[in-house]
């Protein structure tokens, strides 16, 4: 697959014309295998990588911000129309996965050898913003298959491992799913109970995953899965979908998200090859931790999203409703209210974006990407709760998206890490 640039135009040929805007937004801007950050980042390779000494630029790079329109739009074009109809069917958006994936969206931040972008973490984030920002659904889809299904294959994974699975990922042919999850390791993820033992050349895989991402749908191609493979020894392992004694539970009732599939996993004498082992044996503890921490930006993204996305909704509620005589957005207690959600967003933004760009540059991301997971999840649901609000009774009714942006929004206090092991992981992280 070409890069994110590379082919859109082609693609829009092909569609009649339907994504012009994309193409349209995209003429102008030459792109390139490895995109600067914000930093201007002076890449040669991905782990070349040199940093001018100047003072922080906020701007997006032409080729980033090229990105972002390209989201915005495809957003605005494709997306919206069908969010509520995919959130009240309970419906997976197939149609959306295929054309984000002729796009290049499904695999934003990697090479272009395996059929990725070939586009830096930051332009990953904004994807995944605009996305959120129309609909959770739909981008957590793209979130948990780009940070968790795909990220450990391409980070942990033998070369023959990559051949065989990234480019049908970047592409959107496949979702990866990521089954850390257990009823018993949820926050305590080290308490691990699912096993796998060597038998000759093969992996014996026994035991349980719950509240897994994308492991559920026609597309999904393989779970990466954590066990114990000796008495204090976690190794993560992948398991192809069809595979005899993994068995892929009902979908799961969901207060919001509904158009995302969420599942739980069974494994019952599962037998896969013994090179089907995700790098070394034993370090499926630190591999784990490592995604998570990638995972945790791509979650911050998508509550800037919804907060924004409420925002743009509550803003043009406001401006229309009329009370008294004049617009509700003209008095003082609305005002109130969209300038604090204006400011914090802003500010969970930027955080969100130097997570991004820490990663980019090879540095410890971690505590930023903790701090912006956990402010923008708290700010997502404040920031639907007042979107609601001034919606009145409106707000409590399905055909407004602020309902569903309402519903949708606890998740990112839970979900990635719940906001109480952020303040653990920030804790330490300070020396507390």
């Amino acid at each position: 697959m070409p890069n994110i640039c590379s082919g859109v135009d082609d693609w829009a040929a092909r569609r009649s014309g339907v994504h012009a805007t994309v193409a349209d937004s995209l003429q102008s801007f030459p792109f390139r295998s490895i995109y600067a950050v914000s930093c201007n980042v002076i890449a040669t390779s991905r782990t070349d990588v040199a940093v001018q000494s100047r003072a922080v630029v906020f701007d997006l790079t032409d080729e980033q911000a090229a990105i972002q329109r390209l989201a915005r739009d495809f957003a605005q074009n494709e997306v919206k129309p069908v969010a509520e109809e995919l959130d009240r069917e309970k419906r997976f958006p197939y149609e959306i996965v295929a054309k984000l994936g002729e796009l290049g969206l499904m695999g934003i931040p990697y090479p272009e050898e395996y059929g990725g972008g070939g586009a830096d973490t930051l332009s990953y984030a904004l994807v995944i913003e605009e996305l959120a920002r129309i609909d959770s659904s739909v981008a957590i889809t793209v979130a948990a298959h780009t940070s968790l299904g795909s990220w450990p294959i391409h980070a942990f994974g033998s070369e023959q491992q990559k051949r065989d699975w990234m480019p049908r990922l970047t592409a959107g042919e496949l979702l990866g799913a990521f089954g850390l999850t257990e009823p018993e390791a949820g926050s305590d993820a080290g308490n691990v109970r699912t096993t796998a033992s060597l038998d000759g050349d093969e992996w014996r895989v026994d035991g349980a995953k719950q509240f897994i991402t994308n492991a559920g749908t026609d597309i999904s191609g393989f779970v990466t899965i954590t066990a114990r493979t000796g008495p204090d020894e976690v190794s993560n392992i992948i398991v192809p979908r069809g595979t005899p004694g993994y068995e892929v539970g009902p979908a799961y009732r969901k207060m919001g998200w509904n158009a995302s599939d969420t599942r739980p996993l069974a494994f019952d004498d599962c037998r896969v090859p013994e090179e089907n082992l995700l790098g070394p044996r034993g370090m499926g503890f630190k591999q784990f931790l490592q995604t998570l921490d990638g995972g945790r930006i791509s979650v911050a993204a998508m509550g800037v999203g919804l907060a924004q996305g409420a925002l743009d909704e509550a803003l043009a509620y406001a401006k229309e409703r009329q009370a008294f005589g004049k617009p509700i957005s003209k008095y003082q207690a609305i005002q109130m209210k969209l300038a604090d959600l204006s400011t914090e967003i802003e500010a969970a933004r930027l955080l969100t974006y130097k997570a991004a760009v820490e990663k980019d540059l090879g540095r410890n991301f971690s505590l930023t990407a903790a701090q912006a997971k956990l402010k923008t999840g708290r700010l997502a649901v404040r920031a639907t709760e007042e979107a609601v609000q001034i919606h009145g009774g409106y707000g409590f009714i399905e055909e407004y998206p602020v309902c569903r942006f309402y519903r949708d929004a606890k998740i990112l206090t839970i979900g990635e890490g719940t906001d109480e092991v952020q303040q653990m992981v920030i804790a330490r992280t300070l020396g507390a």
